[in-house]
């Protein structure tokens, strides 16, 4: 159980890493869909499109490294060597990245339909990213959640800084002063956000730059073959996994009549971020569990402690989808101000349970990553983008960015249940699944209830949230108190 506190400690800070510089990003998509800050839904729609080759392009920047970091760093080795050997291997590629990168970037612009300049941008932001991955990750493996938090914290609020004043304040700065008038472009709202990134990572770069100082720059080619063999599955899989995120964003670009694809791409982003309750959870819940699933896989009997961290993130995940839908005509009037996008609310109930099997899929993911299997999460991966790919060609033309939610979410519980299918047989985790069976059903039942059969009826929804909760307590009630109130087992 101490180990068990211990990972939700580290959780709820790097959930602080994650949750609270979201929560402030949540700022940006009110200032982005507000009126008159943009030009327009079809511009929101284009940001959206360049962040989803940001995802792609991440994930083959990193081709799987941040991974083999963490598998290779907790074996019996020399952790100095591990730490030297990836960080070289990151800086060669990503500097020989941009290089390519600039040199062909008329070409590449042309051929993914963004103008050049914010192409230009785009490499500046994703080359500075790929150099903190691995600081980042040493903090992560070496258990300094903290540290790793007030960074990650501190590169937002510098981002979401820059996005006010370069869209909202600017302009009446300009119009006082020569300075501000010099900085000041009309209609320049694109490039502002991604100029804002690209000086917000710049400045978190600066930050991590003693990681690289205390560095011993050897690198082992033997080591770094073996790390490679590990992190090609897992580039794989991530290349997949980003085709199931952000990819039905480029293919309703490509699908949709030109005249609407970019304002229908704007409604569906839009919407899609109240399902970030989940998705930061999430993401929260598996930076955590991480560091810990490696760590404890030699301990005795892990699996023990594997399956309930998953009984928890049910648990928790059920009552973050409910308690959305419950409240999500709520949160739309604070997180999507502008009334014209609220069309698309159709899609929230879809991707946020999307996302929950999502979370689930990394729990499971634990049988091939500790069994060095990791062709098997390229597989699956593959599979899932293979069901997003069918689905949204098949189903954009006929019913737009329904369509694409509708993939999302068979995309991401087809790899959950392929996982589970699997990780029964090579790595076997005690799972409870009556209980996890029961709470992940009913919360998804009272919420597709909630939603599109007494949306608005408050009393109906708080009621089912309320009698939802009373039955976790009055289940969990032993384990609960046995993580909050017997502190002197730690």
């Amino acid at each position: 159980m101490g180990g068990l506190k211990n990972l939700f400690k580290q959780t709820f800070i790097y959930g602080l890493a994650t949750v609270l510089p979201r929560m402030l990003s949540f700022l940006l998509v009110p200032l982005y869909t507000t009126k008159g800050v943009l030009s327009s839904v079809a511009e929101y729609g284009e940001v959206s499109v360049i962040f989803s080759y940001f995802v792609l392009f991440n994930v083959v920047l990193a081709y799987g490294m941040e991974t083999a970091f963490f598998r290779f760093f907790n074996k019996d080795l020399d952790k100095s060597i591990v730490t030297s050997t990836v960080s070289i291997s990151l800086i060669l590629s990503s500097f020989g990245f941009f290089a390519i990168a600039f040199l062909f970037k008329g070409y590449i612009a042309e051929f993914i339909e963004i103008k050049e300049r914010y192409v230009s941008y785009v490499f500046w932001i994703l080359l500075l990213d790929a150099l903190v991955i691995i600081p980042f990750a040493w903090l992560r493996a070496n258990e300094q959640p903290t540290r790793y938090a007030i960074i990650k914290i501190f590169n937002v609020i510098v981002n979401i800084g820059l996005n006010i004043f370069f869209l909202l304040a600017l302009k009446n700065l300009a119009a006082k002063g020569v300075i501000f008038k010099s900085l000041y472009i009309p209609n320049f709202g694109v490039s502002y956000i991604l100029i804002a990134n690209v000086i917000a990572s710049g400045i978190t770069l600066l930050i991590m730059l003693p990681f690289y100082a205390r560095l011993k720059y050897k690198f082992d080619l033997t080591l770094w073959k073996s790390m490679m063999k590990y992190a090609v599955p897992v580039l794989i899989a991530g290349v997949a996994f980003s085709i199931n995120e952000t990819f039905d964003r480029i293919l309703l670009n490509h699908l949709l009549p030109a005249d609407i694809a970019k304002t229908q791409i704007g409604l569906y982003s839009a919407c899609y971020k109240l399902a970030l309750f989940m998705t930061l959870f999430a993401t929260a819940y598996r930076l955590g569990i991480e560091p810990f699933f490696f760590s404890h896989a030699k301990a005795k009997n892990p699996q023990k402690n594997y399956a309930l961290i998953l009984e928890f993130f049910v648990i928790f995940g059920s009552i973050i989808l409910l308690g959305a839908i419950v409240f999500v005509d709520l949160l739309k009037v604070i997180i999507v101000r502008g009334q014209g996008y609220w069309e698309a609310m159709w899609i929230v109930p879809l991707v946020l349970i999307a996302n929950f099997c999502l979370g689930i899929y990394h729990n499971l993911s634990v049988w091939y990553k500790i069994t060095d299997r990791t062709r098997f999460g390229a597989y699956i991966s593959i599979f899932g983008a293979l069901v997003t790919l069918i689905l949204n060609f098949w189903l954009i033309p006929i019913i737009g960015y329904r369509g694409s939610a509708i993939a999302t979410l068979a995309a991401y519980a087809s790899m959950m249940f392929l996982s589970f299918y699997f990780g029964r047989k090579y790595y076997p985790i005690p799972y409870n699944l009556k209980k996890i069976g029961v709470y992940m059903g009913s919360s998804i039942i009272l919420s597709l209830l909630s939603f599109y059969e007494f949306r608005g009826n408050y009393v109906i929804g708080v009621s089912m949230l309320i009698v939802f909760l009373g039955v976790v307590y009055y289940s969990e009630q032993k384990v609960i108190k046995q993580l909050l109130i017997r502190k002197h087992e730690d």
